[in-house]
């Protein structure tokens, strides 16, 4: 029997694009708010005047739009951004049929979230990351109702990195029937998986919100990523006035199509709820069919396939956008990672915007998603700490309960670098052992970790007992030790690295260890490693060698993906960005994305640094990034030199954790040449098996003559939502980057769209995010353009004092 296709798009369409449990009856819920930023009182009340407020549609960060600060309290930690007190109120209309149920659903509100409708207190959610329901039917009126919801950001700081502040993330408007399913929707698993076929188990929570007792039918139809069906199944069920009852299904998918990273097939399980002959709920899930283990000698395995992990930390802002959630931004960014080979994200240090995950199905990425940066024990002064006992049950269950069916997530953390590790009065084990087991009790098919650093401390040990995989951050030189303490342990470096560099910065000799420089920038070469000037981790090459050559660590996660807003390499103002990234703020790539790539990839990578601008005569040190088995350089057509690779296995006696010399110790993976500089152009060639495969070129720049402008995508839609970035590079006459080149842009649009963030990727820039002007760094400028909800051109210039103006046409539709 088959599912005509047209069906399965409807049912997506009703559940508003998104992947995950879906109502039919749920919609978007973002558009046409008021926003004040303050606390007037009596806000809550429907007859407030909101009539000077702002008129915005959520997503929204009020914090990027403010001015980088010295004074703002949460300091550079939060990029010197302010917080503060916030409202937002909305009116709709609605018809208050007899057995209908409303209930809404905030994504994410950061933080300290109090909500209102018509004046009524609906609760309090103090987590900025947790996604939650309110029932809304109990207040109700036919006509125009008003809900109002209160932001609290104020008391600072309260994160280590930057937060954002309001309702950053979507927010839905869902409509059922008295008897429904709940609002997390079922939970899907495959039990047993072959090449022949596969268990689908689904268990669906429904709810009976009437004063009469039903009979009700659940039927269940699963459909293949084609939209064919290819199992149905029915049960019946009574349900007791004002009850609950849980109903589990069997059904049998034959030849399934598995969920990898390279066919990240999805099937569509369509729930429906039927009282007689009249339906009263249903639901869309999203989930794939795969199988998932880690093993203690030889790591991580997807699908009975051995795969190592090679994944990035990722904190949730999106540069000049700010926290609020992007779709577009996000799937840029996973495009961008997926291109350098990444193929797993962990979610550092919260559960992570609904859309990462569906994201992260689609287009074949693992995920760790993460609970908590703290417990009990504060790492700033007002973060979750003032809340984990009250709140911490919940908001893990509710994590849980909400990504449980996202092929995607392999992990779960209960928790990163958490102080109770380091003495056993903190009573860390016992935490720990009641995390895993809330997870557990919603959801056993995945494996629980925690992020440990100082893992050899004291109560670490009774702390790694607890979880199934031992996160180790950092301390790689320890991996022999902690195998020794745990021969059947499972192992993962749930994070490695923190190495530094901003885009375009060299600063020489190559293998100095210094890390805090006049102009508080850091190295492109690899060998900043650490942050506030001592030594806690190794380099780039070091920590992927040591994990690449352990068979018993599944992978690593990096730190990070990309630059990030907060945390600054240096903690000093002006410094509001990290460097960390081996991507910077905009999504350009740094000199290490292409370190990674010809780690993390088959296909031929040939990547030459620095730049070729310099002074005559200067040494210049010349590094490659290759895969390839030699490559020759070449300096205005003369050999410079061949270099090859020297097969050299690691060795743990060459790392000393606490000495700076180590940083450069053990073999290389790239290739370095000592040049003495003169104009001109710099050629590299890699070969490989007698072929040249690869080729590279740095060219000296002259002066700055041209503007050029090329945009990610040349049509968009026009949802009022969708994102086209655009790169503005300055270029000299022959049309070579000038790479050191910094002149100050304006940028004017006309037609449908409007700019919604400007950036450079400077870590020591206060420019504002939000502005029309950005001064260019080292060559490269960001525009990002948001359509409107009409069709049409959209037209930007680029203007600087001194250089042609430059224009750029794109669509959306």
């Amino acid at each position: 029997m088959k599912t005509k296709l047209f069906f399965f798009i409807l049912l997506v369409s009703a559940a508003g694009g998104r992947l995950g449990a879906q109502s039919a009856g749920r919609e978007c819920f973002d558009g046409h708010w008021k926003f004040h930023l303050g606390d007037p009182p009596l806000a809550e009340q429907p007859g407030f005047p909101d009539q000077k407020w702002r008129d915005l549609d959520l997503p929204h960060d009020w914090s990027i739009e403010g001015d980088m600060k010295p004074d703002h309290p949460a300091g550079v930690l939060g990029a010197s951004l302010p917080g503060g007190i916030g409202w937002y109120r909305k009116s709709f209309t609605v018809d208050r049929c007899a057995g209908k149920h409303r209930y809404i659903t905030f994504d994410g509100v950061y933080m300290n979230s109090t909500a209102y409708v018509n004046g009524h207190r609906l609760g309090y959610r103090p987590s900025g990351y947790t996604t939650f329901h309110y029932d809304l039917t109990p207040f109700l009126k036919d006509g125009r109702n008003v809900i109002a919801v209160r932001v609290d950001n104020s008391l600072q700081p309260n994160s280590r990195w930057y937060s954002g502040s309001g309702i950053y993330r979507h927010v839905w408007l869902t409509t059922t029937s008295s008897v429904h399913m709940d609002p997390w929707g079922p939970y899907v698993t495959t039990p047993r998986v072959s090449a022949a076929s596969a268990l689908v188990r689904i268990e669906t929570a429904l709810v009976n919100q009437s004063r009469k007792k039903a009979n009700l039918r659940l039927e269940a139809v699963i459909l293949d990523p084609a939209g064919n069906e290819v199992a149905a199944g029915k049960r019946s069920a009574q349900m007791a006035a004002n009850g609950q009852v849980t109903v589990t299904l069997q059904l049998t998918v034959a030849r399934p199509n598995l969920w990898d990273l390279d066919q990240p097939n999805l099937y569509r399980l369509v729930s429906r709820v039927f009282q007689g002959r009249e339906l009263m709920d249903s639901h869309t899930t999203a989930f794939g069919i795969r199988t998932i283990s880690f093993r203690p000698d030889s790591g991580f395995f997807l699908n009975n396939h051995w795969l190592k992990i090679k994944g990035v930390c990722q904190h949730h802002d999106l540069g000049c956008l700010g926290a609020a959630v992007h779709q577009r931004a996000l799937a840029r960014q996973l495009e961008i990672l997926k291109g350098m080979g990444c193929n797993a994200l962990r979610t550092s240090h919260n559960p992570p915007a609904p859309e990462l995950l569906d994201l992260c199905d689609r287009m074949g990425l693992l995920v760790m998603v993460e609970a908590f940066d703290v417990w009990r024990l504060a790492k700033t002064k007002y973060d979750y700490h003032l809340y984990f006992d009250e709140w911490h049950e919940r908001d893990l269950a509710d994590m849980v309960l909400r990504d449980r069916n996202h092929p995607s997530v392999i992990l779960w953390s209960i928790g990163n670098e958490i102080p109770e590790k380091n003495h056993i009065r903190y009573g860390g084990a016992a935490i720990a052992a009641e995390l895993d087991a809330i997870i557990k009790r919603y959801d056993t098919t995945r494996y629980t970790t925690s992020a440990f650093a100082g893992v050899w401390r004291a109560d670490s040990t009774l702390m790694t007992d607890k979880v199934d995989v031992i996160g180790i951050n950092y301390t790689i030189e320890r991996y022999p030790e902690e195998k020794a303490k745990h021969p059947h342990g499972l192992f993962i470096a749930s994070e490695t690295t923190s190495s530094l560099s901003s885009r375009g910065v060299y600063h020489f000799p190559a293998d100095s260890a210094v890390f805090r420089t006049p102009d508080l920038q850091c190295s492109s070469f690899d060998h900043c490693a650490t942050c506030y000037d001592r030594p806690w981790t190794y380099a780039t090459q070091t920590t992927w060698r040591a994990v690449k050559e352990t068979p018993y660590v599944a992978g690593l996660f990096v730190w990070t993906g990309f630059d990030y807003l907060g945390e600054p390499a240096y903690p000093v103002f002006p410094c509001n960005s990290s460097a960390f990234g081996a991507v910077d703020l905009c999504g350009f790539p740094k000199d290490v994305y292409y370190f990674y790539k010809s780690q993390w990839t088959d296909e031929p990578v040939l990547h030459l640094l620095p730049h070729w601008n310099w002074k005559k005569g200067d040494s210049i040190d010349v590094v490659a990034y290759t895969n390839c088995d030699e490559v020759r350089l070449f300096l205005n057509d003369r050999l410079v030199g061949a270099q090859a690779f020297a097969n050299t296995a690691m060795t743990y006696k060459t790392l000393q954790w606490d000495s700076v010399v180590s940083l450069g110790q053990g073999p290389k993976l790239s290739l370095n040449w000592k040049v003495l500089f003169e104009p001109g152009a710099l050629v590299a060639e890699g070969w490989k098996d007698g072929r040249r495969i690869a080729r590279d070129v740095v060219r000296t720049a002259g002066s700055a003559r041209r503007i050029a402008l090329w945009a990610d995508r040349p049509v968009i839609e026009a949802d009022g939502k969708d994102l086209a970035f655009i790169t503005v590079e300055i270029k000299d006459a022959q049309g070579t980057r000038v790479p050191t080149a910094d002149p100050l842009l304006f940028f004017s649009l006309t037609g449908e769209g409007r700019i919604a963030g400007v950036a450079n990727g400077n870590p020591i820039s206060l420019e504002p995010a939000q502005g029309r002007q950005r001064r260019a760094f080292n060559g490269l400028c960001q525009v990002v353009l948001q359509s409107t909800g009409r069709a049409g051109e959209i037209v930007l210039t680029a203007s600087s004092q001194g250089l042609p103006d430059e224009t750029l046409r794109i669509r959306s539709e």
